[in-house]
């Protein structure tokens, strides 16, 4: 369950912004300071830090530099009144990921945090491909129907890939293979069937996408 840190000195836009949250799905701690809030940083891991820009004492620009020195994965979300929207995107520079001007309503700030969270899932997503090795294995057209035929067959044998795809050097078919794997994109199982691994149903849609794109 995605995790979100609410800083903010305001008692009410604190418990209306994690009742909005928790309703929505998510987990919720708040802070009231930025002081409270980087010791929490340090001890917890929070997938989203909502950071008001104004507080008393260490504002939130300060508060965001530490934070992304303290715990780099946590994605920022400033929290602005519409007059300090230009000290938002200053922050964006800084390393903030986005914004939110208040007052706010209620779909803008839960959009706002989905948006967020599906920023950090691509990002992921994109660190577990290995997208340049990925991008290599996808690249030799062989590689790329033995892709195609491991994902419309679920498992196949090595004999069954050579048969399939016409040809008669099975040595080739292997070399291939041998790539495919070390890119983490095949597997076999205690059968020696192969199948696609988790990244290579990944992979499989990373191919569909410059696929569609590249012959459209």
């Amino acid at each position: 369950m995605t995790k979100i840190l609410i800083i903010d000195d305001d008692a009410e836009l604190r418990k209306t912004v994690s009742d909005v949250l928790t309703a929505a799905g998510y987990s919720t701690d708040v802070a009231v300071s930025g002081d409270e809030a980087l010791e929490k940083i340090v001890s917890e891991k929070y997938d989203i830090a909502l950071l008001d820009m104004m507080m008393p004492g260490r504002d939130g620009m300060d508060v965001l530099m530490d934070m992304r020195k303290l715990r780099p994965s946590t994605r920022v979300v400033m929290i602005t009144a519409f007059a300090t929207v230009e000290n938002a995107v200053v922050s964006i520079k800084k390393g903030a990921h986005d914004y939110i001007a208040k007052p706010f309503k209620i779909m803008d700030l839960i959009n706002t945090v989905k948006r967020t969270v599906e920023e950090t899932k691509f990002e992921n997503n994109v660190k577990k491909l290995n997208i340049e090795h990925t991008l290599n294995s996808l690249s030799n057209p062989i590689r790329r129907n033995v892709i195609h035929l491991i994902k419309s067959k679920g498992k196949i044998r090595l004999m069954e890939i050579a048969r399939q795809l016409d040809i008669e050097d099975h040595t080739k078919i292997v070399f291939h293979l041998r790539l495919l794997k070390e890119a983490g994109i095949v597997e076999q199982d205690k059968d020696k069937l192969y199948f696609l691994t988790k990244e290579g149903g990944r992979s499989f849609d990373l191919l569909k996408f410059l696929e569609n794109y590249i012959y459209s």
